[in-house]
Order: structure tokens, then sequence, then C-alpha cells
């Protein structure tokens, strides 16, 4: 019995051309080998298992290959390879450094190729400097690593570096069917993919998972055999989930997922899947993103068909509630309900959209025996001239009005056929009484209303324009001043008490309505009557005047009207003398307290207090 080789083994690439999804990667250095372009310094970088330390021995073993050799020459003599995760202190990296200055026996070339080089003390980096700056002409280093961060600087910028690409999950399974087809195995395209899917990206991990599918099933790789074996929820789960969504079966939908928690999953992968599902959903209904389905043909019919009975609406509804749920899943103390309640609002969307819901206003309703005319609604706001009038209602309110407006039509009908006319007669069918005067509201022929003819909207034109200040020129020559007619005013006397005690009142008013900062400039003076009914106040800034005249016209209505005299005038003048009244800093209150206090002094003296 033969020893078992694993698939990452046996079909480890040879040559470039056997190297799975870097063909730029390959190509260039494949061009740097033919027109000795080659650096001595090299670093491969990228995720695990995409083909860095493979391209590195494809590499140390073609540089030395003149043509004259054989192809299956493997140069071992001439190819070093070191594990930096073991060998990662200053010695290591000495030793290695001393035996570069040795020429190869045989070939042209010296490989140096260290493993996982991001492991390397930070004294090893700065041993192997000066060597990777300046190495022999027979050396060549290449370096790999997943973690390119955690190299130092100084390293990177003497090395010309090749970053690696996860392989698409495309790739990948075209690779697994060729594997596949060399060892006589039956294999579904379906399978394949999720294995591909399984591995994210990295071939190593795609054939590890390849051979202990195969050990599972046998000769025959079936969709269900894998997703058993790799303890992944199969698409017909999912598919299953969402025509019961669409049907809107909340019991349904509730078993399914006890079903599946029953099977060993948990929620989160439950969910998180979904919402995955519900992605690849949305990209089928579009024929140019359908290559962004990663699945194999039999799922992409599936996809297809399912993807027909839903709409975009309802898709991105679902994508977003999903992906909430998992987002919020880590941090619920209940996690089954939260799957559970997401489940729920799923099979609660209207996926119908607009349709659904004008059939749902119009169910139900009288419809109205004649057109409620624009002119009904109220317009809130004062129409400029050459605008368009536009109700400003809602839809609701257009229903609820419709639907009163109808009722109490409706009520008069009835009202007027139960009540009979005054020769004793019914009512006419042509809704005329006996004197010829129509009562009844006709339903077959409504009467017909007059239309409203609006004003002619004007176009409009912009603030800085010529157009603009004309009609503004044209607006101040016609418009016509108001005369205010002062002999019909009020002119009732009133004394320096009444109007300081108004005065006061309004301040409170100010007060209490937040107003602090004008009611406290209004309060730092009192108010004195002058002649001809005027006001006088003192201020100490020239702020707190520019404050009370913004303000002033509250102030001058609510006096004219308390004092029932509308010829009151306001002056207010500035005395920065005034200010010196007021102490404003801590200093100047001490200074009034002593001035009225002088023990308070001995006070501050005694305690050694500060001001």
């Amino acid at each position: 019995m033969e020893p078992f080789i694993v698939s990452a083994r046996k079909y480890r690439p040879q040559t470039f051309k056997d190297v799975v999804g870097q063909q730029a990667i390959t190509n260039t250095l494949t061009n740097a080998i033919e027109n000795n372009h080659l650096a001595q310094a090299l670093l491969f970088t990228g995720p695990r298992g995409v083909g860095k330390t493979t391209c590195a021995r494809i590499l140390a073993k073609k540089i030395n290959q003149d043509g004259k050799t054989n192809e299956d020459e493997d140069f071992a003599f001439n190819i070093f390879e070191l594990d930096a995760a073991s060998n990662n202190s200053v010695d290591d990296i000495r030793e290695l450094t001393s035996q570069v200055r040795i020429p190869p026996q045989v070939g042209k070339y010296k490989v140096y190729i260290i493993d996982e080089v991001h492991m390397l003390s930070q004294a090893a980096f700065n041993a192997f400097l000066k060597t990777l700056e300046e190495p022999p002409a027979h050396a060549i280093f290449i370096l790999a690593t997943t973690e390119k961060h955690k190299i130092i600087p100084t390293i990177l910028s003497r090395c010309q570096i090749f970053d690696f690409k996860r392989i698409t999950v495309k790739d990948a399974a075209e690779y697994l069917k060729y594997i596949a087809e060399n060892q006589e195995i039956e294999a579904e395209d379906d399978a394949l993919h999720i294995i591909a899917q399984k591995a994210d990206g990295a071939m190593r991990d795609a054939l590890s998972i390849f051979d202990r599918v195969v050990s599972y099933s046998g000769k025959k790789l079936t969709r269900k055999a894998v997703t058993e074996n790799l303890n992944v929820l199969d698409y017909d789960t999912y598919f299953t989930a969402t025509d019961l969504i669409l049907k809107h079966d909340i019991p349904g939908l509730l078993i399914l997922f006890n079903e599946t928690l029953a099977r060993g999953f948990d929620g989160h992968h439950f969910i998180s899947g979904l919402a995955s599902h519900f992605r690849d959903l949305m990209v089928c209904r579009h024929q140019n993103t359908i290559e962004l389905l990663e699945v194999g043909e039999e799922a992409k019919k599936s996809y297809g068909e399912q993807s027909k009975k839903t709409s975009s609406s309802f898709l991105l509804s679902a994508i977003d509630l999903a992906n909430d749920c998992d987002i919020k899943y880590k941090s619920s103390k209940n996690q089954r309900l939260l799957v559970e309640l997401t489940l729920m609002k799923l099979a609660s969307i209207d996926f119908d959209g607009e349709k659904k819901k004008s059939e749902s206003l119009g169910k139900g309703r009288n419809k109205p025996d004649f057109i409620i005319p624009a002119s009904f609604y109220k317009v809130n706001r004062p129409t400029a001239i050459g605008e368009e009038i536009k109700p400003n209602v809602t839809e609701a309110e257009t229903i609820n009005t419709t639907a009163a407006v109808t009722k109490t039509v409706n009520t008069e009908r009835q009202i007027a056929q139960k009540q009979p006319s005054p020769e004793g007669s019914s009512l006419q069918s042509n809704g005329n009484n006996g004197n010829g005067a129509a009562n009844v509201v006709q339903e077959s022929e409504p009467t017909p209303r007059k239309k409203i003819h609006l004003r002619s909207t004007e176009r409009r034109v912009s603030g800085l324009s010529l157009s603009s200040l004309k009609a503004k020129k044209e607006h101040q020559l016609n418009k016509k001043e108001d005369v205010i007619d002062e002999s019909n005013l009020p002119k009732a006397p009133f004394s320096e008490e009444e109007m300081q005690k108004h005065w006061a009142d309004f301040v409170d008013i100010l007060d209490n309505d937040g107003r602090k900062i004008l009611a406290s400039n209004l309060h730092s003076d009192v108010p004195k009557l002058t002649d001809n009914f005027t006001i006088w106040i003192e201020l100490p800034n020239g702020t707190m005047k520019k404050e009370i005249e913004r303000e002033k016209y509250d102030l001058m209505e609510y006096l004219k009207q308390k004092l029932n005299n509308h010829f009151i005038k306001l002056q207010i003048t500035v005395n920065e003398a005034t200010a010196k009244k007021f102490a404003f800093t801590p200093e100047e209150k001490y200074l009034k307290l002593r001035e009225k206090n002088p023990a308070i002094d001995l006070l501050r003296k005694e305690f050694d207090l500060d001001i």
C-alpha cells in the first residue's frame, strides 16, 4: 500500500504556469528572468496559502536553468531555506551572512528563502541590513511573510515587493475540478464552489478541505455531502426561508429556524447567511451583476428563479434588517429572541410596494360623487404675483376631507328623500320642487362648477441680474407710502410713576420669558419722563444702547397700549461714568463691601483669605 500524500503537496505547482490566481506576479517574474532584470532582494507578501513559498522555490530553480540542464534538476545545493519563526536570533542571521560570501558550486546563483521573515528580532533585522543592501553578485534573497506591517521600513526599502492576492472562488473551483478529474472523482460544481468559499482565498486550505470531503464521500462528491461534512448551511435552507418570508408564514419560519438550531448551527451563522442570500438575490436581478454571484450553475438557476419573485425594495429592507441583527447579535442577552424577532419583521415586509399601499387606501371607502376643486383647500401662505397657487395639503387630509363631504352629501340626500314636498307630492328625479328650485344634488349629472383662473406665472429672475434691478426700480417708483392719520390716535396723559410701573412689568415679562440680557439692560437705569411724552434712560455703554434699540419695538408697543398714548418716544444716552457704579470684578465687589463694613478687611487678614 502506497503512502498517502496530501493534495497540497502532491499538486504543488512546479512551474509558474501551474500557479493559480497569481498571473500578474508570475508573468512579471518570468519576464524579469528572461530579460536579466531580476532584483537581488525580493519580498513576497500576502495571505496564507496563496503561493508565496511555492513561487520562491520555482524562481530559485528557474534562475539557475541555462537551457542545457535537465528541467527536473532542483538545484538543492543552491537553495537555502530558513524558517524565521524558529531561527530568529542574531546568531542565525550571522551564520547566514557568513555563508553568503561562498560562491555556488553548481549553477549561477545561490538563493536564500527566508520564510515568515516578520518573526525576526530587531537585532536580527539590523544584522541583516548591510548584507541585504549590498549582497554578492551570486546571491539572491527571497523573503516571504504574511504580515508585512511588522517588517521594519529599512528592510522594506531594500526589497522589491510583490503583493499576492487572495485566490478567487472561481479560480479555486476550477483547480479543484482539475484535481478531481485527475483522481477520477465525480464532483458537482456546487460542491466545489462551497469548498472554494470555505477556503476563503487560500488554495492550500481548499486542497485540505477537498481531501477531507473525499475521505467522507468517496468517489462521488455531492453538495449535500460537502455541507454535512463542513457543517455549513445548504442553499436550500435559505431558499426555503425566503419562500416562507414571501408568503408571510411566520410560524413556518420559526419552525425552520428551530430545526436549524437543532442541527447544531447557531443563530449568528443563520442570520449572516440569510443576509448574504438576500445580497445574492439582489445581484441576480440585473444581468450585468450576475457575475458577482460566486456559486455553481445549478445554484445560479435557483437564485435567478427566486429573484423574480422579489422586488428591489423588499430585498433592500430585508438586507438592512438581517445586517442590523448580525451587528447586534454579539451584544444581545437573548440572542435567539433577537433572530426570531428579525425573522418576524422580515415576514411582515410588504414587498409589493406602492401597489398594495394604494389598494389599502382605497379599500372600504365610498368614492365621492364629485371632484373637490383646488379652491376648497386653504392656502397657508400669501401668494406672490406671478406665483402658481398650490394646495398645501397632504394625501391623508385629502382622503379625510373627501370622505367627510361625501358623508354630508349622502345624509342630505336621505333627508330630502324622506321629507315630502310642500304640495304633498314626492320629489322628482330631476331635483326640482314645485317652485322650480333645485334642492337635491344630482348623482348622474353634477352641477358644473366655475373654473378658477390662476394668475399667469412669470419667469423668475436672478437677484443679481439686470432684470431684477429694473424690477426693483419700478417697484420703488410705483409703491405708495402709507399715510397715518394722527388725529384719531389716543394721546392720554400719564404720570412718571405709571410709566415706571409698566416699564418694570415689561422687564418682568422679559425675565420670565427667558430674555435675561434685554431685561438686565432695561433694568440698569430707572426711566425718567421728560417733555412731549419722551422717556429717557442713561446707559453705561453703547453696546447696551444698541441692544435696546434693536428690541425697542415690543417695549414701545407695550407702553403705548398700557398708557393709552401713541405719541410716546424713547431717548437713550450713553454715560460711561455711570459704569463705575457697578462692581464687575471680584476686587471691585470687595472694595464696595469694605466701604460699607470695614470689619470685612479684618476678617480677611485674620483668616488669610483670598479675594
